[in-house]
This record gives structure tokens, sequence and C-alpha cells, in this order.
């Protein structure tokens, strides 16, 4: 056996080997090392490695790599062109999928349909709709026909952009076309139709959807329960999950939490914590968005104590409650006349590393102005100037209203024709001068 060719069969071993056992580094440098010593380019290796290298993330290396053995004789192929540009779209180098593409014809082949596709769905996703527009137009001026995957991915960057009239047409280009809708053709039209509020068009691509023959999957039926508790149609929500669990889907997080967040809005408060109960004997963890669901429709309807106890559930679950979720249960307490339960919740707050805004502050101005206590009151005032909280017209609205339902007839003259135009703190302490000045000065009376 001549040398060159024991050679080539020693690389093609080695690169073999160091790319089972993980060093790919050690493989490429076996290649490298090939081509130095002018032999032969071990085509089977350099394949086994390629289709390693590819895998890895990020793509960069791996299409540098794929230039590489390309300039040393390897036969291009259109599929690793495919695998490349796809591992660019993943992480959103468009730039990059682009230049693969572009190369494509420049290595003496042609685009497929995939390799359309490929930069299409990802232009659409990434919210760069007329670029995979413009991409359509050039496939179809090479003879390239697009199929029903183009038209999905196009379909599904104008419903993100809520241009619904468009996707519908577009629909019916590619029915027009002789292509049949898949699952994910009319997912993505029910799921764009249900956020932009046309639940009766998305209930009628269901039901020709179904006539079709095509199974809806979970994607599609939590879809239609969005939409339809969005809408206030909780009764035709319930019934789509049980028309699911009949066709033998389980219904995830997403499908509770969804119809949960649809009864806490619609006030029924009894079946959102049955929802509750039913994901807890499920096995169905609970997250932020179904607490924050639930706090939310609890304070809606008035059970403070209820709302502090799941806001307690919460953090014991490990999640950390935001602001404004912290705040509706302060608001809740001082409605109830409980401001004291509010400032203590205010503590707990910043004891959780909140740093409370105005809002928070003005929901405790209001429970102390409605009781009264407008010493205490001015007292909140100062504190939430000391700590740094501009308060606003709000705040200041707040306070003027407490003046005039807990001061003197004085009080009440002065104060209730400036509500709503009192914003600043300097206009604010003149009105409660003059007020003061008033009422020492019995001629004024």
């Amino acid at each position: 056996m001549p040398t060159r060719h024991r050679s080539v069969l020693v690389f093609d071993a080695l690169i073999h080997a160091y790319t089972d056992s993980g060093f790919l580094p050690d493989a490429v440098h076996c290649l490298r090392l090939v081509r130095k010593n002018n032999l032969p380019i071990p085509l089977r290796a350099c394949e086994y490695l390629l289709n390693h290298i590819v895998k890895l993330k990020p793509a960069g290396p791996s299409w540098d790599f794929y230039l590489e053995i390309l300039d040393c004789g390897y036969p291009p192929k259109v599929y690793l062109f495919n695998v490349l540009m796809h591992g660019f779209c993943k992480v959103g180098d468009f730039r990059s999928a682009q230049l693969v593409f572009d190369e494509i014809p420049k290595r003496g082949l042609r685009p497929t349909v995939v390799s359309f596709n490929t930069l299409i769905s990802g232009y659409c996703k990434s919210g760069n709709v007329k670029e995979g527009f413009r991409l359509k137009s050039v496939m179809e001026s090479e003879r390239i026909f697009p199929d029903v995957f183009t038209f999905s991915a196009l379909i599904n960057g104008l419903c993100k952009e809520s241009r619904l009239d468009e996707a519908n047409l577009l629909f019916d280009e590619m029915c027009g076309r002789g292509l049949v809708p898949n699952g994910v053709t009319f997912t993505t039209l029910i799921d764009g139709q249900c956020k932009d509020g046309k639940v009766d068009l998305a209930l009628k691509n269901f039901q020709i959807m179904l006539a079709q023959g095509i199974r809806p999957d979970l994607v599609t039926y939590n879809a239609l329960i969005n939409g339809l508790c969005k809408v206030g149609d909780l009764k035709e929500a319930r019934k789509l999950l049980n028309e699911m669990s009949s066709c033998g889907l389980k219904p995830d997080k997403i499908t509770f939490t969804t119809l949960m967040d649809g009864c806490c809005k619609d006030g029924d408060m009894e079946s959102a914590l049955e929802i509750k109960k039913r994901m807890v004997e499920e096995g169905i963890e609970l997250d932020d968005v179904a607490f924050t669901a639930l706090i939310s429709g609890l304070c809606r309807d008035g059970r403070a104590r209820d709302a502090e106890r799941m806001l307690g559930d919460m953090l014991n679950a490990g999640f950390k409650p935001d602001d404004p979720t912290y705040t509706m249960v302060i608001d809740c307490f001082c409605k109830k006349g409980d401001v004291k339960m509010g400032f203590k919740l205010l503590k707990e707050m910043q004891s959780d590393g909140h740093v409370p805004g105005v809002v928070t502050y003005n929901a405790l101005m209001n429970g102390l102005c409605k009781q009264g206590q407008m010493k205490n009151a001015k007292m909140l005032l100062d504190a939430m100037l000391n700590l740094g909280v501009v308060p606003n017209d709000i705040t200041y609205n707040i306070l003027l209203d407490g003046h005039c339902k807990h001061g003197s007839s004085v009080d009440f003259n002065i104060f209730n024709c400036e509500k709503g135009l009192v914003s600043d703190y300097a206009s604010y302490t003149a009105l409660v001068n003059e007020s003061s000045k008033t009422s020492k000065d019995p001629l004024k009376r």
C-alpha cells in the first residue's frame, strides 16, 4: 500500500477517534495537518466531523469550518447550508444566515424550498415580515414554489403584527393554490384572531379545521380558551375545556391559568379557586401569573384576608410578588378600613427588597384620609418626600378630599374648589397655610 494512502487512512481513523471522544478541536487539527502535508482529504472523516460540529452552539465556528473544508474540495451539500442557516436564525443572527444563503449559488447549488423556508421563518419570527415576503417573491421568480410551511411562517409573522386581514388573504391564497392547511397553519391563524379579539372568526376556522379532519392540539385549544376568556365568554371556554379532555388532551398549566384568570376577571372567585384546587390535585404547580391572577381577583372581590393568605402562599412557593401585587393587597386592606394592616404589608414589602412607589403610598394615603387621620396623612406625605418618592396630582387630590370631608366648613370651601388643580407640593402647602390662617381669623369666616 502506498505511503500516502496509508497516511490518509491513519488520519481518517484519528479524526473519527477524536470526534467520538468529543475532542473536536484535535480532530480539526488533524484535518489541517492533512492539508499542510498536501495529502488527499479524507472525505468520509470530514463529513463525520462536520455532522458533529454543526450541532454545536453558536453556529459561527461550524460555518467557518464548513467553508474551510469546502475550499479543500469537500463537495457542497444544500442540507448542510440549511442546517447552518437554521442555527444562525435560532440565535437571531440573520446577517450570518443570509450570508450562508447567499453562498449556496456561489458553490454551484440551487437553494431548495427548505432553504427559503428556513430564512423566511427566521425573519418572520424576528418581526421582519417584509423581508420574508421579499424572499417569497425571489423563490417564485426562481420557479421554487412556496409550500404550506412557507405560508404558515408568513401568516404567523402577519398575525404577530396584528395584520389579520392580510393573514386571511394569504390563507385564502394558499388554499387557492391547492395547498391544504395543516394544524400549524390553522392554529397560527386562530391564535392571531383570538389575540386580536376576533373570536367568532377564530371559532369559524376551528370548525373548518375539524371538518377537514385536522385534530386540534393543546396549543389550539389554549389559544381559543384564551380568546374566549378575554371577551368574557367563560361558558364557551369551559365547554372547550371539557371537549379537549374528552378528546384525550390533558389541560396544562397554561390552560388552567388562562381559565382561572378569566374567572377572576369575571368576579367568579369560587370557580377560580376550584380550578386552583384541581391544579394542585393534578400535580400542576401554580406560577407567579396564576398567583397574581388569584390575588387580583380576591382584592377585586374585597376579600383582603384571603388575598393576604394567597400572597403568603406565593412567597412560600418561591415566587417574588411585584410592586403592583403588593399594592393591590395594601389597597384592599385600606379600602376595608384596616390601614394598620396596610402599613404592615408596606414593611414586609420593603424588607423583601422592594422600593414602594407613589401608587403604593397613594393607597395608604387614601386609607388614612378616608378615616379622617389627616395628621397621619401629613406625616406619610413627609415620609414620602424624605424617601425621594415624588407625590403626584392623585396624592394631593386624595389629601384635598380628606380635608374637605374631615375639616371645617372653611376647609371645605378652600379645598373643594381646588380639586384637580393641585399638582405639586408648593401649591398644596400654600392651600393648607391659607386654610390655617382663615380658620384663625374670625372676620374671614
